[in-house]
């Protein structure tokens, strides 16, 4: 680290940042799709309860907002769910490195 220029990278460090970008770019992909349509019907029903089916029943806009209302909490929850093969916080990288810093922050000790 200290025998290193400013902004010079180690080398085989670009490896593990192209692979673990790659991994985190497609699971925030997946998470902001969820979460911007499930954000996106939340205002299409709003809009569509007051803008068009009010004029024929009030109760039912009422019911459409109410609907909507339950939306915003649940897109969050789906959106930062874990997907099948989604790393979670405490799996191995794969850079044994890192790995071991992390085991050691946490306390954990590797035979």
């Amino acid at each position: 680290m200290w025998g290193l220029p400013c902004g010079a990278v180690a080398p085989g460090a670009h490896s593990v940042r192209q692979g673990i970008a790659s991994y985190a770019e497609g699971m925030y992909a997946r998470r902001r799709h969820w979460y911007f349509g499930l954000m996106g019907l939340c205002v299409g029903l709003f809009v569509l309860a007051w803008g068009v089916v009010r004029l024929w029943s009030v109760p039912a806009a009422v019911g459409m907002c109410l609907v909507a209302m339950v939306i915003p909490p649940v897109a969050a929850i789906v959106a930062n769910r874990r997907g099948p093969d989604d790393r979670w916080w405490d799996d191995p990288s794969g850079d044994q490195q890192s790995d071991e810093w992390w085991d050691e922050l946490d306390g954990k000790r590797r035979h």
